[in-house]
């Protein structure tokens, strides 16, 4: 299982929200570049980033801290927030470098459009799965729709997907862990055959050895994000990439 830590970018800052709320910010640092080589010294093989201003904007907006990271180190880079068009997808995978685009209020919205995006880049679409409730939330968490997560990953279980990556907003940055809940609704989506990223809540190693065990009773359980524990201290990268693999 990948271990992938998060950089969410805001205002050019490496921050972090708690359940997706802007209001709710904590900044981390200034220099994002600077955490991304951290990331990657200690044992990270892939990074998670957010462009937070983007999802908001509906386009990318901190591009040039994104180009900076990915310049800068050596691990492939996955990036969200505000993918939602071809033109713009296709300028991230191949000017910026960025290894996946991960493609959430679009797909929801446009499933025909995103089915389409998955066919022109296969393995490089991640579907991003937000939760509250079961439902699925857009546009950067700010909106929750009626549509279920399992239902709308369902339409898209035939694709040759990079990976679905699933959070429960509930959990995302409020340092609780991850509930067994949420695990089964994991395992539940890698049962369609979909390989399925854990985001949101991961806090101490021990929700990384569950993670472990559950992705060794299900291989399609390929990752874990780890955000704001790396930046609170409550796990160490290194630590949690010696235990998933």
């Amino acid at each position: 299982m990948e271990i992938l830590p998060a950089i969410d970018l805001r205002g050019g800052c490496c921050v972090r929200l708690r359940q997706g709320d802007y209001a709710q910010e904590t900044v981390f640092g200034e220099n994002p570049t600077e955490m991304a080589l951290r990331w990657e010294r200690e044992g990270g093989t892939r990074l998670h980033l957010v462009d937070l201003d983007g999802a908001k904007a509906g386009r990318p907006v901190n591009v040039a801290a994104i180009k900076g990271i990915v310049d800068a180190v050596k691990i492939p880079c996955e990036l969200g927030g505000g993918l939602r068009d071809e033109a713009t997808i296709q300028e991230m995978l191949d000017v910026v470098g960025i290894d996946r685009a991960i493609i959430g209020t679009q797909a929801l919205k446009q499933p025909d459009w995103f089915r389409s995006m998955a066919k022109r880049f296969p393995g490089r679409i991640a579907l991003g799965l937000d939760a509250r409730n079961g439902m699925v939330a857009t546009a950067g968490w700010l909106d929750v729709s009626q549509t279920s997560a399992f239902e709308l990953a369902r339409q898209f279980a035939d694709l040759d997907l990079a990976a679905v990556i699933y959070t429960n907003i509930a959990n995302d940055g409020m340092m609780q862990g991850v509930d067994e809940a949420t695990i089964q609704d994991m395992l539940r989506l890698t049962e369609m055959g979909l390989p399925v990223i854990a985001s949101g809540g991961v806090t101490t190693l021990a929700d990384i050895e569950r993670l472990t065990a559950a992705s060794r009773q299900q291989p399609k359980l390929i990752g874990a994000i780890v955000g704001r524990a790396i930046y609170e201290g409550t796990i160490k990268v290194a630590d949690a990439v010696r235990i998933a693999s």
